[in-house]
């Protein structure tokens, strides 16, 4: 049943851009506390050990409750979900910017978490509503939707910096509410009407994927400081693939599960997401680790630090919108995935050659324009394969499936680095011989990661293939 009728063509590219606002917004909050977290540390009295979740409660509600988002887009419309995900990240932010206390800020950050993951693949759905039905205006559309990422990536760092120095830390949750007002506004004026479709809400499991996924993100962030040998760190990952196990049967015996697990028999799909998921472990550590760099070796202040990842940011979006769609529609996604990460990885290579004594133009800017290039390459053409391979009544789940490829490839991305790095002597406070060290074997990691994630798309990604499934294997989607 739809909501009301598709909008007009005119308006497609209004709606393309709310939709890239969705997603610099859903990147944005992943990185805009970062330079906050010392004044949220003073002011509500977190431990040092517990400081790292005001991060990781956003990441893995968003990354544990994605697939619920994708399911509930299927089932009661795009656009109906996309607005509701608004309307949850807006009430959110609320709580987190008003925190007075430790459990509240951490209450704040899930449900922002949750409202993000109804947001993101609610919007990549919509996308595909728009224009999955023109192959060469959907690669523009993505890749206008891909550079979204980098930029609120880059965004969030600036932004949080400049909001903490001159105004107050709440503020780098309230930014989001006139955005939100904003988003629930123009949704039903530009976004096209959705189909709800008969079926149920898997909840369990929903419960248990969150569960396993937040229980491995926890035992990986925690295992530096407890130990890697330790039966707590142990016990938790059990207890996580315990979690996920059951995730997964139940996948495979429910009537109305949260993910039909067949959706992984479609050609590429499971490659894609394979794809995306190493792009994502190995791109977040590197910009984390960059930044820490910059701030903690280099000296540079939270203003100058976000401004060094300009020229990074800005070749990303100029390769995302400009490059890439050209390269993929002479080359095919398969070879410009396998190109992307193997560039990324000669990036994080660059990177590994660090000094504490650097500086920027040597030591960051050419490699990480190198990275930067590679990402570029990489994540239009993976993110493309992925969504437009299922079916049209499961383009949430497709959609849900790669953005928590994505996301968790992030969380435990940087939580392997961050171990990684600490064993080298990142954890080593003022020391920047210690600190250099330890961030250039986090970039060797990340590098080995992206190489690895070439290796894969190579031996698994099938050859050329459009950016949608031709009308035959596909209904077409509602026109816009």
């Amino acid at each position: 049943m739809s909501d009301i009728t598709a909008p007009p063509p005119t308006r497609r590219w209004l709606a393309l851009a709310l939709i890239a606002t969705a997603q610099f917004v859903v990147i944005m909050d992943t990185s805009i506390i970062g330079v906050a977290l010392p004044r949220i540390q003073e002011d509500l009295g977190f431990s040092q050990e517990n400081l790292s979740w005001v991060f990781n409660a956003y990441v893995v509600a968003l990354g544990g409750l994605l697939l619920l988002g994708g399911r509930l887009s299927d089932l009661f419309g795009a656009r109906r979900i996309f607005g509701v995900g608004w309307a949850i990240l807006l009430v959110g932010s609320l709580i987190a910017g008003a925190a007075g206390s430790v459990a509240v800020e951490l209450a704040g950050r899930a449900v922002q978490g949750l409202g993000s993951a109804l947001i993101a693949p609610a919007a990549l759905t919509l996308l595909m509503m728009l224009f999955g039905a023109e192959p060469k205006q959907l690669t523009k559309a993505l890749a206008i939707y891909g550079a979204a990422a980098p930029a609120g990536g880059t965004a969030g760092v600036f932004l949080g910096g400049l909001i903490t120095e001159y105004i107050s830390w709440p503020w780098v949750f309230y930014i989001n509410i006139p955005i939100a007002v904003i988003a629930l506004i123009a949704t039903p004026l530009l976004m096209p009407a959705g189909i709800a479709r008969k079926g149920s809400v898997d909840l369990l499991g929903a419960v248990t994927a969150i569960a396993g996924i937040g229980a491995a993100v926890f035992a990986i962030v925690r295992a530096p400081e407890v130990g890697w040998t330790s039966p707590q760190t142990w016990l938790v990952l059990v207890a996580a693939l315990i979690l996920l196990s059951v995730f997964l049967y139940l996948q495979a015996h429910l009537r109305n599960p949260l993910m039909r697990l067949r959706i992984f028999r479609t050609p590429n799909l499971g490659a894609a997401n394979i794809a995306q998921l190493l792009l994502g472990a190995a791109w977040i550590p590197m910009w984390f680790f960059l930044n820490l760099y910059l701030q903690q070796v280099l000296g540079y202040s939270a203003f100058p630090s976000g401004a060094a990842l300009l020229p990074m940011t800005l070749l990303i979006m100029i390769g995302m919108i400009v490059l890439a769609p050209r390269m993929i529609n002479r080359f095919g996604p398969k070879p410009m995935t396998v190109t992307g990460l193997t560039i990324l990885a000669v990036g994080m290579g660059w990177l590994a050659l660090i000094r504490p004594d650097g500086n920027f133009w040597i030591d960051v800017l050419p490699a990480s324009l190198v990275a930067a290039l590679g990402m570029s390459l990489a994540f239009i053409p993976s993110l493309g394969t992925a969504i437009s391979s299922a079916r049209p009544e499961e383009g949430g789940l497709a959609a849900g499936i790669v953005n928590t490829s994505y996301q968790i490839g992030s969380a435990l991305g940087l939580a392997a680095m961050t171990a990684i790095a600490a064993g080298f002597g990142a954890n080593q406070a003022g020391n920047a011989s210690a600190l250099t060290d330890g961030f250039s074997a986090a970039f060797v990691g990340s590098g080995a990661i992206a190489l690895l994630g070439a290796v894969l798309a190579a031996l698994l990604l099938q050859g050329r293939r459009t950016t949608t499934a031709p009308d035959s294997e596909r209904e077409r989607p509602i026109p816009a």
